[in-house]
């Protein structure tokens, strides 16, 4: 069976976004800051940043994310809306929106389709682990989906991307699943994020 896992970039005060999030503004105030480093893996000594990125994408058969991280609106779908990310969203594999409203699937450029689940987090993963055979499958986000997969028990893995900064206020990704154990399994630094990866114990 494959695995589940999820990575994201978290605050030293643990918010995966800011404060105030928007249209304009889709990680909060501030939050921009979570996301630097990923535009810099090019630069001189980020060559464990790009070669991990590299990784989890290459190997991920399936994605599952909540509906705050598709679209900024609630309610019935805008159909227009088709994602922050453009023509080519950078999954280039199924991707499973939890949502309450339903909406046919959604494919786009680069072999990316958006299949929107509106009978609950344990079916999207039914469905997201068809599709991904062997390979895992990510919980992209945002952070109350994780909390999700994490207080059910389905989450095998997570890999926090820990950036040097304090954001005082926005969305903490542990808020809620009390009680839940990690086992740390690797530690990767580089100049401006540390990437902690843990086994999430039963």
């Amino acid at each position: 069976m494959s695995t589940v896992t999820a990575n994201l970039a978290i605050s030293l005060d643990g918010y995966t976004a800011g404060p105030g999030q928007s249209l304009d503004q889709p990680f909060g105030t501030g939050a921009d800051a979570l996301t630097e480093w990923m535009f810099q893996t090019d630069e001189p000594g980020r060559d464990r940043d790009k070669r991990l990125l590299a990784e989890i994408h290459a190997e991920t058969g399936a994605h599952i994310m909540g509906r705050n991280m598709f679209a900024p609106g609630r309610g019935e779908w805008d159909l227009d809306w088709t994602g922050w990310w453009g023509p080519e969203p950078p999954y280039h594999a199924p991707v499973f929106v939890l949502t309450h409203y339903p909406r046919d699937p959604l494919p786009m450029a680069g072999g990316t389709t958006f299949h929107f689940v509106t009978d609950g987090i344990e079916s999207a993963l039914e469905q997201a682990r068809a599709a991904a055979g062997d390979r895992p499958v990510e919980i992209a986000g945002g952070a109350s989906a994780v909390r999700q997969y994490l207080a059910a028990g389905l989450l095998d893995e997570l890999v926090l991307h820990l950036v040097p900064v304090v954001l005082g206020a926005g969305e903490r990704l542990l808020d809620g699943p009390a009680g839940t154990r990690l086992e740390p399994v690797e530690v990767i630094s580089s100049p401006t994020v540390t990437h902690l990866r843990y086994r999430v114990l039963r």
